[in-house]
């Protein structure tokens, strides 16, 4: 199969208006569906034009509600409107839809022999918008009525597993022309990965009008080919990725693959959601993944899925990345080491002092997150009190490293400023908030800052996050996450890098490993 192709949905109310997104994007897609369900009464009239007006291959859509569409005029009606739009057809097929798409229940043999006739290619399409579909191959094979037609099956999938059967069942794709997508939430790893889903092409829509289909989960083709290279993409292409739930806000994908473009690697870094560390575990097992990122809530229950961990893991009790050694799956902490350089920074620059040996330092929250960070406060000699509303998890992660605890509330005020020269927030509370602080935001809220605290939250989305702003407000020093995001991505990258040097072809290796090794050296890391 030829590469995968990048269609654009235009769902505007007008031909005009979904001819200028068109060319708005023309440069990342290759071809267009006009969801004609979307365009006013009297628009509808014109289908015919668009092709011509376009001036790229185009797919034909009316789709019913049922199906995930807006259409409600009834099927005489659709069909109707159909052989409006297929009629006419022009001796230069550029000016005719070059596809159009059936759903499999609409069987009308005029229409059928219209399109073919005048080299219009049928879509023959299955939507499911509430559940997945059990057995998707033979779904593929029971749409293709003739070797003319493209079946496609879309479906909501209720976890990443999932996902998982799907790219299982896409190896008997092979050589055949057809369309899968897993819509929504969990779906979006088959629409950066159809090349390797061995899917025809992937839908998109335009940032503008992503709400328009919000249901399904499209991504924008500019965010699609410039932060994940779609158009490079290939079956033999390596995949690395992030893991978590929800993981609604990440920055890793950008990064990672920034870093791995400059390397000149065949290789993508996708997000890849999971409720579960195992269901995240068989997906990258199944693809043959070679590394990802663990992010929360899985940092601690990834650990029994490994084959082997480094000691910081074993000391932490907390693993934010993953790579493939050969046949074993290796677990290591980056988080500590870049939470360490971002904070001494940080107070070198708030105070000028260099490090941060005997100050008294709060830990907001226990979770997988703030175990890295109360380990890393160990090794740099602070004095820990570590802080959680179910005290006996702050009791357990405290004691581990012989500091002190306390439950996380009104009475614990005298305790948090107590240990009030460094307040380090890590749970949650806050993600992608930009509101003012209240109690469902900020996790000390009910603690007044005096302005002499120095008060550091692990979230970098936004910039300022509610507890952050307040603290502000009041005087005191503040730093967000960012810096430490960065410092442990390139950790990351480092040993996903050594990663693919295994997997890569002898004569590739050298070549290889001399690129990473400039881009670690610029960098400060050491070489491999």
């Amino acid at each position: 199969m030829a590469r995968s192709l990048i269609c654009l949905c235009l769902t505007g109310q007008t031909l005009e208006e979904d001819l200028d997104i068109a060319n708005e994007y023309r440069a990342y897609i290759d071809i267009v569906e006009l969801r004609a369900d979307f365009l006013t009464e009297d628009e509808r009239l014109r289908i015919r034009e668009f092709p011509e007006m376009v001036k790229m291959p185009c797919i034909l859509t009316i789709r019913r509600i049922c199906d995930g569409g807006r259409y409600s005029d009834g099927e005489g009606a659709r069909t109707a409107l159909f052989a409006r739009a297929l009629a006419f057809a022009q001796q230069d097929s550029r000016k005719n839809f070059a596809y159009v798409d059936f759903e499999e229940d609409f069987q009308v043999p005029s229409l059928e022999d219209a399109a073919m006739a005048f080299g219009t290619k049928i879509i023959r399409s299955f939507h499911d918008m509430e559940n997945p579909v059990d057995n998707v191959a033979e779904k593929i094979r029971a749409l293709r009525l003739t070797g003319y037609e493209i079946s496609k099956v879309a479906f909501m999938p209720h976890g990443l597993s999932d996902v998982t059967s799907l790219f299982q069942e896409a190896s008997q794709f092979r050589g055949t022309e057809q369309i899968v997508c897993a819509m929504g939430e969990f779906g979006l790893p088959s629409r950066i990965l159809a090349a390797k889903f061995n899917s025809y092409l992937t839908y998109t829509s335009p940032a503008e009008l992503l709400e328009n289909l919000s249901v399904i989960g499209h991504c924008d083709p500019k965010t699609l080919e410039q932060s994940y290279r779609f158009r490079s993409i290939s079956a033999r292409t390596r995949v690395f990725g992030i893991t978590g739930y929800p993981l609604k806000v990440t920055a890793s994908p950008k990064i990672h693959n920034e870093k791995q473009r400059q390397l000149l690697l065949d290789s993508v870094y996708i997000p890849f959601r999971s409720e579960t560390a195992q269901e995240a575990f068989d997906f990258a097992d199944a693809l043959g993944m070679l590394g990802y990122s663990v992010t929360i809530p899985h940092k601690e229950s990834i650990i029994e899925y490994l084959d082997w961990t480094d000691e910081k893991v074993k000391k932490i009790g907390a693993c934010n990345t993953v790579i493939k050694s050969g046949k074993e799956w290796r677990g290591y902490n980056t988080d500590c080491t870049g939470f360490s350089r971002s904070l001494v920074e940080f107070v070198e620059k708030a105070t000028g002092k260099i490090g941060i040996d005997g100050m008294k330092v709060s830990v907001i929250g226990a979770g997988g997150a703030s175990r890295a960070i109360v380990y890393a406060l160990k090794e740099l000699g602070a004095n820990v009190c570590v802080f959680n509303r179910t005290s006996m998890k702050a009791r357990k992660l405290a004691e581990q490293f012989g500091f002190a605890w306390a439950g996380l509330g009104a009475d614990s005020i005298s305790k948090i400023s107590e240990y009030s020269d460094i307040i380090v927030q890590t749970t949650s509370k806050g993600m992608g908030i930009t509101e003012d602080s209240d109690e469902s935001n900020d996790p000390l809220w009910f603690y007044e800052f005096t302005g002499k605290e120095l008060v550091y939250d692990v979230i970098y989305e936004p910039e300022q996050t509610p507890i952050l702003k307040r603290a502000s407000l009041c005087g005191c020093k503040t730093c967000n996450g960012y810096t430490m995001f960065i410092y442990q991505a390139i950790l990351q990258i480092e040993l996903f890098m050594q990663s693919y040097t295994e997997a890569t072809a002898p004569r590739d290796r050298a070549s290889i490993k001399r690129m990473i090794n400039v881009l670690l050296n610029s960098m400060g890391l050491e070489k491999i």
